[in-house]
């Protein structure tokens, strides 16, 4: 285009020449011709539904499932809801993004004057850091995002005023030098505003400070990624959803550099690949993902398929498209022992695989760690069976209607398929006044992590055709009893889960299983004599029925998404001892409730040794299991053969004999003519 220059003394100072001296509507004009830069907006499908973007039409915003109505000009700078996660989403201007996008599609001019509205009175009245610098750059992406649909890349060029352009221009600029300065220290919010600066050098090379900014920003995200990843790959907030908006915004800079020519740092590959390698594995067969620690219950199959394009990944791609393409991972089992989960599938061949992981790690940095230690996620046959809570909320606003601390439960470790001790939280977590007053009104409490996180650790892993075990310990420091937990995952079948505490002091245990919300309604508990039974949509559990303990059907919570929560069976088994032993068979099913049964056999060992010996029944098939409660190896005597070890499972024939039989390595059998089968560690 003819550039017509501006009168010197109008000379833009923020963009280079030529585009410095361009008028207001010359300027315009040309950054709505094919200047070269490629992108695609990232667009929220949630945030920017038809029925939202009507709302936002008619002065009604819905965030988090809470709508409020606001009036023109909008009161930018109050809150309407008790949760501060309600004005964030305001400020973050995801609906920008989808106002253009509807402009695009239906060519309305009241998309058009709504957005231009929403930017210029935001422009009139708002600094660039109000709230955080997470959120200025979330807005800064979403602006963007929003003007490819209105300028950069649209057949349909908005009817805009080139001054309001202009102005635009010069906030955005602002907003991308407050980020430069005010950077978050580190993990997943830095990747925001990292991203943010990366996408404003690159669509607006214009810029004086474009070129600055790409080299700033490639920088700082290498930096970003080396200091966030654990050397297992899994982001150091140790959340499976956080994980991943981290890893999204660093592939999206990947991407962007691609597209349009800008190379990325060395080593910057090589961590986004150990990223996708958590990814790839913590995938349920369906396609979504437990929600560990803070989080939305959902997948992120098509940042798998970006994986496999990037860099030729064909085991990424099979997972990205549910084993339609590409070739199954080479592992069924996989550990990352320094975020310490532990994942175990039954085979990569289809939606109805069993899929588990194994919290057995630290608590995590930030703020975001739930007090879960040793609670895992159970799927199977299509659905969630066993089933992380998720987080539900950051708002910790009671009312009289509602006294319950719903952020407070949803971390709690009663919430969680693990073992309470006393009613306590694995990690002490008490209410702390709030310093952020950008964030929470003034005098603002809130519950913060007041004490240390346990001592969690992975004791064993073992993995064969027949059998995978992962063995993991607790320790807290609120009390004196020690959790062990034992995962168990039988001919790639059924589950069993062996708890056992030690303490010094009668304490109050309580086991909980957390079911999904399709079971509500739908679950059956039956105590008999020697077994205690569950029949669950897709799912039996059995329990031996023991003295002191009592199994209960109770009410649970679980969380699909933010501001949603819905109810949900909780089975729940309580016991009053000083040392107290759980057992509990987990068998998945496709249909139906098949048969299940689990009794106590009787064992003799060495005095003051402990351990548990089970009688496992079901249609038409007899298993035993044993576990000494213990680090060591022992003699052991049940029915008519002795065991040396501290594990052992078998299978018992129609005419009850033992038929087969598996341990670890160095374990032996006596006293029956049965090869030992053994998994070396």
């Amino acid at each position: 285009m003819s550039a017509v220059p501006r009168p010197a003394a109008v000379r833009d100072p923020l963009l280079r020449a030529p585009w410095c001296a361009l008028d207001d509507a010359a300027l315009l004009a040309h950054f709505r011709a094919d200047r070269g830069v490629r992108y695609a907006p990232v667009v929220d499908a949630d945030e920017c539904a038809p029925h939202r973007l009507a709302g936002v039409l008619e002065g009604r915003f819905e965030f988090n499932g809470e709508t409020h109505r606001l009036p023109d000009p909008l009161p930018w700078r109050s809150n309407p809801s008790r949760d501060v996660e309600w004005h964030i989403l305001l400020h973050k201007f995801y609906y920008a993004a989808g106002l253009a996008q509807a402009w695009r599609r239906d060519g309305d001019t009241r998309t058009v004057q709504r957005l231009v509205q929403l930017l210029d009175g935001w422009m009139r009245e708002v600094p660039p850091g109000f709230i955080a610098a997470d959120v200025t750059g979330r807005r800064v992406q979403n602006w963007i995002y929003a003007l490819h649909g209105l300028v950069l890349d649209t057949p349909r060029p908005a009817p805009l005023d080139p001054a309001f352009w202009r102005r635009l221009l010069h906030s955005l600029h602002e907003q991308v030098e407050f980020l430069c300065a005010h950077l978050t220290p580190k993990r997943n919010h830095r990747t925001i505003e990292l991203l943010a600066i990366f996408l404003a050098g690159v669509v607006f090379p214009e810029f004086e400070r474009a070129a600055a900014w790409r080299a700033f920003a490639l920088d700082g995200t290498l930096a970003n990624v080396q200091a966030d990843l654990l050397p297992d790959g899994v982001h150091c907030e140790l959340s499976t959803d956080y994980h991943h908006l981290a890893l999204r915004n660093w592939m999206l800079v990947r991407t962007l550099a691609a597209d349009n020519g800008h190379a990325v740092p060395d080593g910057f590959d090589r961590a986004l690949e150990r990223a996708l390698e958590f990814s790839l594995h913590v995938h349920q067969p369906g396609g979504s993902m437990p929600s560990l620690s803070d989080g939305d219950v959902r997948g992120f199959l098509p940042l798998l398929a970006l994986g496999a394009s990037l860099y030729g990944r064909e085991d990424l791609r099979h997972v990205a498209t549910l084993g339609r393409e590409g070739a199954p991972p080479a592992l069924r089992v996989a550990h990352f022992p320094d975020a310490g989960y532990h994942v175990v599938r039954s085979d990569w061949d289809g939606p109805l695989a069993q899929h588990l992981v194994f919290d057995c790690g630290p608590l995590g940095e930030g703020n975001h760690g739930h007090f879960d230690a040793l609670s895992f996620e159970l799927a199977g046959f299509g659905r969630s069976l066993v089933v992380d809570p998720a987080r539900y909320t950051y708002s910790e606003a009671t009312s009289a209607q509602d006294p319950c601390n719903w952020r407070v439960h949803f971390r709690s470790t009663a919430a969680h398929n693990t073992v309470c001790v006393d009613g306590l939280n694995q990690t002490r977590y008490l209410p702390r006044p709030v310093k952020d007053a950008t964030r929470h009104a003034p005098g603002s409490v809130r519950h913060k992590i007041s004490g240390p996180a346990p001592d969690t650790r992975l004791v064993e892993a073992r993995s064969g055709d027949r059998l995978d075990l992962l063995h993991g310990r607790c320790a807290s420091h609120e009390y004196d009893a020690v959790h062990e937990r034992c995962i168990v995952f039988v001919q790639r079948r059924y589950w069993i889960v062996a708890d056992w505490l030690r303490a010094t002091e009668a304490h109050d245990y309580a086991l909980s299983f957390q079911l999904g919300a399709g079971a509500q309604g739908r679950t059956v508990l039956h105590a008999g004599d020697d077994s205690v039974r569950l029949a669950s949509p897709q799912l039996v559990a059995a329990q031996p029925a023991r003295s002191g303990q009592h199994a209960a059907l109770v009410p649970g919570w679980v969380s699909q998404r933010y501001g949603q929560k819905d109810a949900a069976p909780v089975l729940r088994t309580t016991q009053r001892a000083r040392d107290a032993d759980f057992d509990t068979v987990l068998l998945p099913c496709a249909g139906g409730a098949p048969r299940l049964r689990v009794r106590d056999l009787a064992v003799q060992g060495a005095q003051g040794e402990s351990s548990r010996a089970l009688d496992i029944a079901g249609d038409g098939w007899r298993h035993g299991w044993f576990h000494a409660r213990g680090a060591t190896a022992a003699h052991w005597q049940i029915g008519d053969w002795r065991f040396c070890g501290r594990w052992l499972h078998w299978q018992i024939d129609a005419d009850g004999r033992l038929r087969r039989a598996v341990s670890h390595d160095g374990a032996s059998l006596h006293g029956v003519d049965v090869a030992l089968d053994r998994i070396a560690s």
